[in-house]
């Protein structure tokens, strides 16, 4: 059975640049996978760590809802509180602390500090931990729990024991790391110098935390260039290419001296253009995606979850039905797997391929999605298949999507993807114009005006109206078309 999941990846970062925002895209092999954008008024919130104040304890819920001074309250679930946090200073438990216990400490009016973990979605606030996370090019600094983790990336064992051994001496009692796939190879010195940067930026933040005012942010998350440049920008990207001299220069200062080779800068509107990148974003905001076979995929995104239904579409096949039905199962699955990451698509997702017969089959295209997703940086897990071809997979979720954050909803139909039908809307306008037409005077009339497509069915079907209502008849009943109301909007006025 033909792969089809390059194994080598060659890696390419766009950054764009313009007055109104910064975008990042990461391409493999060519093809956009992974899409960032920030917006020059807004920023984002995840990462950011603020002195709050506890508006509200919902022991119910094993809940509190923090003021940080955002547009709504943030939420932090009880089990998200650790012993050590300021807020529970002098009021420490022997044992685990539970949700319960939590919500007997948290008092309204209290102030805690807390870090924003996922960004407001909707209807929802932030959702905020005391679990406090600072992280840099090579290690992530946790200051409220006591581990210490090395990347399952780096396989080799001797390299992993030597960095656990480097940063387990180094940390302060009772505080953590993570040691991050960039610090495989690094010499001792770097890391030291890293860590020790990170340990004073935890000082910094617990000095502004103990002077600050309640409900104010005390440590801003760094910018979309920086977190590219920490978190994506290795040795196993080909090329950085931005359009902007101020911030190539300033990539090129946050890069060490054997890597700044590999930053170019491409001055220009057309960066994203020329490599296909518009294009991608164009598609990632549509429902259905084409597959090059001729086959399809329809994406649906609701407040719960996201479902993903794979039809052959075009795709006829040329061998038998059930080859044909496999091939476009596992096409569709590299492609998913490259739309949850370019889409950003996080929680619960539910897809809906073709139906398999065979065991195999269905394992063999479980296999080919599973395989697909492991160069997702964001946490994935697939769950299995079932025997009607349903897969449910969850996938870590920080924000909203690319969706939220190019497109609006439609002031038209409510983000329903549906208005009225012009016959719904000329059956209401009817019922209207009847009640009315009792109150008028004899002689008196109206002047209805309504979307050319309202105006046109009420013309269609006058003559017979007239005859089913005959006082419609012995009124002045004027019409008037104006392409510019929403075909569900209209008006009736005495004249």
């Amino acid at each position: 059975m033909k792969n089809m999941i390059e194994t080598a990846v060659d890696k390419t970062i766009l950054v764009s640049v313009d007055p109104y925002r910064t975008r990042v895209m990461l391409l493999e092999n060519g093809v956009p996978v992974e899409f960032s954008m920030e917006k020059r008024e807004e920023g984002r919130l995840v990462g950011n760590i603020y002195k709050g104040r506890v508006q509200n304890v919902l022991p119910g819920m094993f809940a509190a809802f923090i003021d940080i001074n955002a547009e709504k309250n943030a939420f932090l679930y009880a089990g998200d509180v650790k012993e050590g946090s300021p807020l529970l200073e002098g009021e420490q438990i022997d044992g685990k602390l539970t949700p319960s216990m939590v919500c007997s400490i948290i008092k309204p009016g209290s102030d805690i500090m807390v870090q924003v973990v996922k960004e407001p979605i909707g209807t929802k606030g932030a959702r905020v931990s005391t679990q406090i996370s600072l992280p840099g090019r090579m290690l992530v600094f946790m200051p409220t729990v006591d581990f210490t983790g090395v990347s399952k990336r780096i396989t080799n064992e001797a390299e992993r024991k030597r960095l656990k051994a480097l940063v387990s001496g180094l940390l302060p009692e009772g505080t953590g790391v993570i040691v991050r796939t960039a610090a495989e190879g690094v010499d001792d010195d770097m890391i030291r110098q890293e860590l020790n940067s990170l340990i004073d930026e935890w000082e910094h933040i617990e000095r502004r935390f103990r002077t600050g005012r309640s409900a104010s942010l005390i440590h801003k998350e760094d910018s979309l260039i920086f977190r590219t440049v920490r978190d994506a920008f290795g040795a196993d990207v080909r090329e950085l290419a931005v359009n902007d001299r101020e911030a190539f220069e300033l990539i090129k200062s946050l890069i060490d001296e054997p890597l700044r080779g590999r930053i170019t800068l491409r001055e220009g509107p057309d960066l994203f253009e020329s490599c296909g990148a518009e294009q991608a974003i164009d598609e990632a905001l549509a429902r259905k995606v084409w597959l090059k076979s001729g086959a399809y995929i329809v994406i649906d995104r609701t407040e719960a979850l996201t479902s993903i239904d794979v039809n052959t579409g075009k795709y006829v096949g040329k061998v038998s039905l059930d080859r044909t039905i496999v091939d476009t199962n596992r096409e569709a699955a590299v492609e998913i797997a490259r739309q949850l990451r370019l889409r950003d698509i996080g929680g619960i997702v539910i897809i809906d391929f073709i139906d398999m017969a065979d065991e195999l089959d269905r394992k063999a295209v479980l296999d080919t999605l599973t395989e697909a997703l492991r160069r997702d940086s964001t946490k994935t897990v697939v769950l299995g298949m079932t025997r009607l071809g349903l897969v449910e997979v969850t996938r870590k979720k920080l924000g909203p999507g690319i969706s939220h954050e190019i497109q609006s909803a439609c002031p038209y139909c409510g983000g329903t993807g549906r208005v009225l039908s012009a016959e719904t809307v000329a059956l209401r306008l009817r019922a209207e114009l009847l009640r009315r037409i009792v109150a008028l005077p004899e002689g008196a009339g109206v002047l209805i005006k309504a979307n050319p497509a309202v105006i046109e069915l009420l013309g269609r079907h006058s003559e017979e109206e007239y005859s089913i209502t005959p006082e419609l008849g012995r009124r002045i009943i004027r019409t008037e078309a104006d392409p510019m109301l929403h075909i569900e909007e209209f008006s009736i006025k005495n004249i």
